[in-house]
């Protein structure tokens, strides 16, 4: 029966570890280091973005975007927490949500209201995206939820 050579770690193998776990490390610091700045709404129609402004733009009035035929009005909005038969006050947190649409889904109305960064509200049909960028980050939020 042949034995197999014993495999032995070299200098090379040290090196490539240290590098994979340098990369990790520096990967990290800028994924975990957290956003700063105010929040700001990017809005993009077929992939090219057409506006860019911060939510508070919208106590002005709200704004409309066409695409693919279709017409969104996004306007600012008071994110409730709590449903209004509850005795419980609202957060209070302002956000952007779509007001009305004329395509034919919907899904853009029914999302709701979007008041953190990194969320986004999405019209297929009209191929709109309004999403938010920026903003602090929160302590003790949640990242992500695996199961």
């Amino acid at each position: 029966m042949k034995s197999f050579p014993k495999l032995r770690p070299t200098a090379w193998d040290g090196l490539v570890a240290l590098c994979v776990v340098l990369l990790a490390a520096a990967l990290a610091f800028f994924q975990w280091r957290g956003e700063t700045g105010d929040l700001t709404a990017v809005v993009s129609v077929d992939g090219t973005e057409v506006d860019r402004f911060s939510p508070d733009d919208l106590l002005e009035g709200p704004r409309t975007y066409t695409g693919g035929g279709y017409t969104l009005e996004v306007a600012l909005s008071i994110d409730y927490e709590h449903p209004a038969s509850s005795a419980l006050p609202p957060s209070g947190q302002t956000g952007l949500r779509v007001a009305a649409s004329d395509c034919p889904t919907q899904d853009c109305v029914h999302t709701g209201t979007i008041t953190r960064s990194g969320q986004s509200i999405v019209c297929l049909p009209a191929r709109i995206i309004v999403r938010l960028e920026g903003g602090k980050a929160e302590g003790g939020a949640v990242d992500a939820v695996l199961g």
